[in-house]
């Protein structure tokens, strides 16, 4: 297991970790999961692509405002954080052949940050699979 740390720079933000998850599996075959330990962020595999990655932003928080009179933020300010993260999830699973993530033209595997900025863990860890 490799442990990735990222410091996120504003209270929302999506950081493109892809190049340092590739880093973990050198030229083995498996299976690949990446999990975020944090329950105000999610991890996505999406093109990486600016207007995209804003227009995620935008269309979350219009789903899920900020301070909309929420029950958790009788206690911490940060209930849509929350709930983005579910409906986004935690973790994903990417195959690997030969030390290729199987991943599309344009897709990259994307932290995104719902309550920072803060200093955040993402965990890798590698399943290798048997050579036929």
């Amino acid at each position: 297991m490799k442990t990735i740390e990222i410091d996120t720079k504003s209270r929302e933000e999506i950081v493109d970790i892809t190049e340092e998850v590739r880093k973990v599996v050198g030229n083995k075959s498996g299976l690949l999961f990446v999990f975020s330990t944090h329950t105000t962020t999610g991890v996505t595999i999406n093109e990486a692509e600016t207007g995209l990655l804003k227009d995620l932003l935008r269309k979350l928080s219009d789903l899920v405002p900020h301070n909309a009179d929420y029950i958790h933020d009788r206690i911490d300010t940060n209930a849509d954080a929350h709930i983005k993260a579910s409906i986004l999830g935690n973790s994903v699973f990417i195959p690997v052949e030969n030390g290729r993530l199987m991943l599309g033209t344009w897709q990259r595997i994307l932290f995104v940050e719902f309550d920072g900025p803060r200093r955040r863990r993402v965990h890798v860890i590698f399943y290798e699979t048997e050579k036929d």
